[in-house]
């Protein structure tokens, strides 16, 4: 017959070995798998403090867009290999790289920080004038795009989707804003309806509701008519907030001068 103490130290052994059996399973339980997405970039040469892109082709990988539709809308088709070669940047502000001193590139989302970004790059940078919008997947702040939006207006930038360029969701707003707007024949502009922190989308609610005069005032702001202003926002609301829908340079031309 065993001890006290051995029967007590056999009674340890195996509500040790019970914890440890079950221990993995309450971790997998609340385990939160978190994925981010970054823009990596490397100084190189000289005493031009120049920058180029760390990998510049992972610019032009879908994947990490693809893989969260919440995020933004993804690309129509492959970028052209031309948007592969973007050369050296001067400087880079969040989405924005400075190629010379009349020009930059964007390519990325707008967050929160992206207008205080925009606004220290023309500090530094005053002379930009052209707004290249390589692959712009849209906003996770539209109160900042909106705001970053008004700011390329006051600027006097013109706004310029290159050929396989690509702008969606909120960064057509961006693109809307330049005073003078041009777009290559094969550049591809994705929209979809806009959603609340609820998950109502634009058509949830009546036509007269005021939460559509944010939008409408903004496009007359930039240029349309009231027509055209309404049926553009109409064109947007038409699909749905997690689908997307192409639209072409012409298709943009009935609504906007382009040059």
């Amino acid at each position: 017959m065993a001890s006290p103490i051995a029967l007590a130290r056999t009674l340890l052994v195996a509500l040790c070995a019970a914890v440890l059996a079950f221990a993995p399973v309450q971790a997998q339980q609340g385990l939160t798998v978190s994925t981010t997405v970054s823009w990596t970039w490397e100084e190189v040469g000289g005493d031009d403090h120049a920058a180029v892109f760390d990998d510049e082709a992972a610019l032009f990988d879908d994947d990490p867009l693809a893989e969260d539709a919440d995020m933004a809308a993804t690309r129509r088709y492959a970028p052209s290999e031309t948007l592969a070669t973007l050369g050296r940047a001067r400087a880079h502000y969040g989405p924005f790289a400075v190629i010379d001193a009349a020009t930059v590139r964007m390519a990325g989302d707008v967050t929160s920080a992206t207008p205080r970004q925009f606004a220290a790059m023309l500090a530094a940078f005053p002379g930009l004038k052209r707004l290249e919008m390589v692959d712009c997947p849209g906003s996770l702040d539209e109160e900042a795009n909106l705001i970053l939006a008004r700011a390329i207006r006051r600027a006097g930038m013109e706004t310029v989707v290159p050929s396989g360029g690509s702008v969606r969701s909120g960064a057509v707003e961006l693109w809307l804003a330049g005073t003078t707007r041009r777009a290559a024949s094969d550049a591809e502009f994705g929209v979809h309806s806009w959603a609340d922190d609820t998950g109502r989308e634009a058509n949830d609610y009546a036509a007269s509701d005021p939460v559509h005069a944010e939008y409408l005032g903004y496009y007359r702001e930039m240029g349309m008519d009231d027509a055209k202003a309404r049926a553009f926002y109409a064109l947007t609301n038409s699909t749905p907030f997690d689908e997307v829908r192409y639209l072409t340079r012409d298709d943009m031309a009935r609504f906007v001068t382009l040059h």
